[in-house]
């Protein structure tokens, strides 16, 4: 695969992940268009979430069971004419039914990673899976700031326009320059929705890159999700543009995925999964500080979020690669049980942050994440040490059969 079909799926990744993130920075622009209070057109965003955990448990599967290009180019068609129907949406009802639907079909980003990794070696999937990854970030980042400045200058139907315009280009430049491959599975559709969990099950290497997911993405949703309380609280008195501009500061992943991604290529997922472990509980160090306000507690949040971003997405990248290792055949499969996961970790993290804020403040949240990458941590270095134990056995095991048994062996 050529680096123009890997910036082509990174783009892929940029604009399925965009469309789901673009919703929240135009609610208060639907709510005033289509004269429904905030709380009413809120339900936007949640409808457009639902869509996109339906999408990965109920589309994501028939990835290895249906050939990739046509695959991308019926979801991202599917995607513009949502869009297209949502930006054009007389009321909030078929509004939320369109952002439902477009949430369902853009899991784009799900089909490139199987995809990818299908199409290149082993010692090249960390550094393809990493630049995808950061098309992904590029595209949630840039999707905030464009649908917000777009909606407040031509109404909030212009971003879902403009969106759908792009997923209908981008569909019809798919359909010629992305390879041909052939389904590795030939399994029906109820098989294909019952295999994550089978996989679960009989995976190890896929249960712990789960875990280590799902415990990471809840400390960083829960960072997330209170940070704007701690902004607006007495510490700081600041509005929540102030957490949109330390949002800005996870434009660093995109540069530090690739490099993640080509470690993991040299020394392989569990070296850079147990850095990333360590960052993550550094970072929870950090963020600490951030409770004092001021200069220095500012200078703390900025840092402490830069480094739990980075650590995040690079122990994603890490993880990627080890479950596409476990069965080239079941890769879209692996996928599902991984994401959704990931996203289950996320959700309870947001919960249980704001659960823990309102009993302990900052600190509390920090000590929350601490926690979950300890957790994390262990688990990794029980891994580690008995795949260490493992493979002492096995060298014991070889250099027995060398060694003769018997004087009569030796005769021989």
């Amino acid at each position: 695969m050529n680096r123009r079909t890997v910036l082509l799926l990174a783009v892929t990744c940029a604009v399925a992940v965009g469309n789901i993130y673009f919703p929240q920075a135009v609610g208060p622009l639907v709510a005033n268009g289509l004269h429904v209070s905030p709380d009413a057109a809120s339900a936007l965003v949640t409808a457009t979430q639902i869509g996109y955990t339906a999408g990965t448990v109920l589309l994501v599967p028939l990835g290895d069971r249906l050939p990739h290009r046509p695959f991308l180019v019926t979801l991202l068609g599917l995607t513009g004419l949502a869009l297209l129907a949502a930006g054009c949406a007389p009321a909030l009802p078929p509004l939320l039914a369109a952002g439902a639907v477009v949430g369902l079909t853009t899991v784009g980003a799900q089909i490139a990673g199987p995809l990818a990794a299908g199409l290149v070696g082993a010692d090249r999937q960390g550094a393809v899976l990493g630049t995808l990854l950061s098309g992904s970030t590029g595209g949630m980042l840039l999707a905030r700031t464009f649908s917000g400045t777009l909606g407040e200058w031509l109404g909030w139907r212009a971003p879902y326009l403009v969106a759908a315009v792009l997923a209908l280009l981008l569909a019809t430049v798919l359909a010629f320059a992305v390879p041909t491959t052939v389904p590795s599975s030939r399994q029906r559709y109820a098989a294909l929705l019952a295999e994550p969990l089978r996989l679960l099950r009989t995976e190890p290497d896929l249960r712990r890159s789960c875990f280590y997911q799902a415990t990471v993405f809840a400390g960083f949703s829960a960072v997330w999700t209170c940070l704007a309380l701690l902004l607006a609280g007495p510490a700081y008195g600041l509005d929540t543009r102030a957490v949109g501009t330390i949002a800005l500061v996870g434009a660093a992943t995109m540069l530090c995925t690739p490099l993640a991604g080509r470690l993991v290529d040299r020394h392989g997922p569990d070296p850079v999964n147990l850095v990333c472990l360590l960052g993550v509980l550094v970072s929870a160090a950090v963020l600490t500080a951030g409770a004092r306000g001021g200069v220095p507690g500012l200078a703390a949040l900025v840092l402490g979020t830069l480094l739990l971003d980075v650590t995040m997405q690079s122990g994603m990248v890490a993880n990627q690669v080890r479950i596409y290792a476990l069965r080239a055949d079941a890769r879209s499969r692996l996928s599902t049980a991984y994401m959704t996961c990931a996203y289950l970790g996320g959700s309870a993290g947001s919960w249980l942050g704001v659960r823990i804020w309102s009993r302990a403040g900052w600190h509390g949240v920090c000590a929350l994440v601490a926690l979950l990458a300890i957790l994390a941590l262990t688990r990794h270095l029980l891994a580690l040490h008995t795949a260490k134990n493992g493979g002492r056995r096995r060298r014991t095991r070889r250099v027995l059969q060398r060694v003769p048994s018997t004087a009569s062996d030796r005769n021989e």
